[in-house]
C-alpha cells in the first residue's frame, strides 16, 4: 500500500490548531523548570501534554483509516495490515 498524506483540510487545520497548543504548553514547561516550580504540577503539566498528544495521535489515526478504507485499490488485507502497523504505532 503506498503512503497516504492528509487529505481533509478540516483535518489538517484542526491537527495543526492542537499541535500549535501542544507547543504552547511545551514551552510553558520549559518556562516552569526554568522558574524552579514544584515538580508535581510540571508533570501534571507534562501528563496533560501527553494526552493532547495521544489525541491529536488518534484523529490522525481516525482520518487515516478512513482513508485508507476510500482509497484501497489493494486487497483488504493490505488496508487492515497497514491500519494495524498505524495503530501499534501509537499504542
Amino acid at each position: 500500500m503506498e503512503s497516504m498524506s492528509i487529505q481533509d483540510p478540516a483535518v489538517k487545520t484542526e491537527l495543526l490548531k492542537r499541535l500549535r497548543r501542544i507547543e504552547g504548553q511545551t514551552r510553558g514547561v520549559a518556562r516552569m523548570i526554568e522558574e524552579g516550580r514544584d515538580c508535581q504540577e510540571i508533570l501534571q503539566q507534562l501528563a496533560a501534554i501527553r494526552s493532547a498528544v495521544y489525541q491529536a495521535s488518534l484523529r490522525l489515526m481516525r482520518s487515516f483509516a478512513i482513508e485508507c478504507i476510500h482509497a484501497s485499490e489493494d486487497s483488504p488485507e493490505e488496508a487492515v495490515e497497514a491500519l494495524i502497523k498505524a495503530l501499534s504505532r501509537i499504542s
